[in-house]
């Protein structure tokens, strides 16, 4: 017995369907790197204040890291684009919802914080992962406490770390995704798009799967070049 179902794989590529995806893949790699180095500064700066001395800022960090990555970033989403704006008032509200692409600033916004909170952690380990010896040899060349920070500890711990880094990088861009659900044209958005306009959603949703893949293995292959750079000999290597 045939299949009813026929096959168009064309769709990847005839106009305007290629050019679809191709914008969303733009889009997605533009979300995806800033909502990146937002990660970065923000999980660097928190995972630090979740082992530094003074008790009010290990709270307020912990705080940060529990609350965002224990709650989906789905929902995450949809709070930040629908319900965030209302915490400026009625009249401000009105006025950030007229912002034009309002939906992709929040979808870097909110994926930026979401990776963060799971950055930090990594952070947080990464110092855990540092011997007392090593924190009190650098304080002992008469470094302050910020100087040991920014000079020393942070760079390498960072060093330490650039394994699971490179898997939350990676989860970055699968996780752009997500805010299809608020409108941003990104790769799944146009995928869906293309099963909207033609019936051939098995092509279109299997294009956006193999430019996902080879995206994922281009990051991946990325991090590794950063790993054999900045490994720390017979400590971190492949």
């Amino acid at each position: 017995m045939g299949l009813a179902y026929e096959f168009d794989w064309s769709v990847l590529w005839r106009y305007p369907y290629g050019l679809w995806l191709l914008k969303g893949l733009g889009l997605t790699i533009f979300i995806g790197l800033t909502a990146w180095f937002i990660a970065l500064a923000v999980g660097i700066t928190v995972g630090t204040l979740r082992v530094t001395q003074y008790r009010i800022l290990r709270i307020a960090a912990t705080a940060y890291v529990e609350i965002l990555r224990n709650i989906p970033l789905l929902v995450q989403m949809f709070f930040w684009f629908y319900a965030g704006p209302m915490l400026f008032g009625e009249s401000l509200s009105r006025e950030i919802n007229r912002i034009s692409g309002l939906n992709i600033y929040v979808s870097i916004f909110g994926l930026g914080l979401y990776t963060a909170s799971r950055v930090a952690e990594h952070v947080r380990a990464g110092f855990a992962s540092i011997s007392i010896d090593q924190y009190q040899a650098v304080l002992s060349t008469g470094m302050t406490q910020v100087q040991m920070y920014r000079h020393v500890i942070i760079p390498y711990a960072l060093r330490l770390i650039i394994p699971p880094l490179a898997t939350e990088f990676l989860t970055v861009f699968k996780n752009t995704s997500i805010v299809m659900t608020i409108g941003v044209a990104e790769l799944t958005f146009q995928s869906y798009q293309i099963d909207a306009e033609t019936f051939h959603g098995l092509e279109s949703t299997t294009g956006a799967m193999i430019i996902y893949l080879f995206l994922g293995m281009a990051v991946v292959k990325f991090m590794d070049l950063v790993e054999k750079k900045y490994k720390i000999e017979g400590l971190v290597g492949r």
